[in-house]
């Protein structure tokens, strides 16, 4: 246990979420020895400022950023993040890529050094079809409307990212969801991450997605931003809420991950 106490996990939660979705992988790392901290991106959570203020990519990253700046001289971190937080981890490592000793992307959107920040962004969701999002809302905000805010609907929740989770947390997630933003006008504008920074960073993906289209798409982006560290979970257990729907074969993998 006295090496897993010299390591610090740093939990980023996904798009319309917020720290609390980590609440059974948490305990299950502490009781394990590790130090984690859990983070609420910027109008998530209990966050409290509201998404139609904010413009930018970085904006919404600014709780993480602003962590990694508070570690003292020569502590660092491992990244897990969810989703959408794989964005968030890209933004930290870009800055901060000393502070980052490992980023595990769960299920997750992985830039690489190649492209807009939006690249891969834009791939995954041109799957999605109207039709693929039921329930969902979008509503333009920002500057001359240009963003989209995404509410996921309640439908919308059991059907696709919840479809393995138990059905209290299904009911959890309806009541604490807020409206988050891709801000694809932002990251389309964006330079590349550098190879030198974001890129330096030692990088694991854990495959866990509630479609075999969609665990597909992490394939792709592994062939795409090389991976020196793959898992993949039971798709039979496991939806993309892997922290919720399977967290005990996901904490064995982070385990057996950071372990290394």
């Amino acid at each position: 246990m006295g090496d897993n106490q010299k390591q610090h996990l740093v939990l980023i939660h996904g798009i319309c979420h917020g720290a609390w979705c980590w609440y059974k992988l948490q305990p299950l790392l502490e009781d394990a020895g590790y130090r984690v901290s859990n983070l609420d991106m910027s109008a998530s959570g209990i966050d409290p400022k509201i998404l139609v203020n904010l413009s930018t990519f970085p904006e919404y990253t600014d709780p993480l950023l602003n962590f990694l700046e508070s570690l003292p001289s020569g502590e660092t971190v491992v990244l897990i993040g969810h989703s959408l937080g794989g964005m968030n981890m890209a933004f930290a490592m870009e800055k901060y890529p000393k502070k980052v000793s490992l980023a595990i992307f769960l299920a997750a959107i992985m830039p690489d050094t190649t492209n807009p920040p939006s690249y891969v962004l834009d791939r995954y969701l041109s799957g999605a079809t109207p039709e693929s999002w039921m329930d969902t809302q979008f509503v333009s905000f920002g500057p001359d409307d240009q963003l989209v805010s995404l509410f996921f609907g309640p439908k919308y929740l059991p059907a696709t990212i919840y479809s393995h989770s138990p059905p209290e947390d299904v009911a959890l997630a309806k009541t604490l969801v807020r409206p988050g933003s891709f801000f694809l006008a932002d990251l389309s504008k964006r330079s590349p991450f550098s190879n030198d920074k974001y890129g330096s960073v030692k990088r694991a993906f854990i495959i866990a997605g509630a479609s075999e289209a969609e665990n597909d798409f992490y394939r792709w982006e592994i062939e795409n931003f090389n991976v020196s560290i793959v898992k993949e979970m039971d798709t039979k257990k496991t939806d993309h809420m892997a922290m919720i729907s399977n967290p005990k074969e996901l904490y064995k993998y982070i385990l057996e991950i950071v372990g290394k």
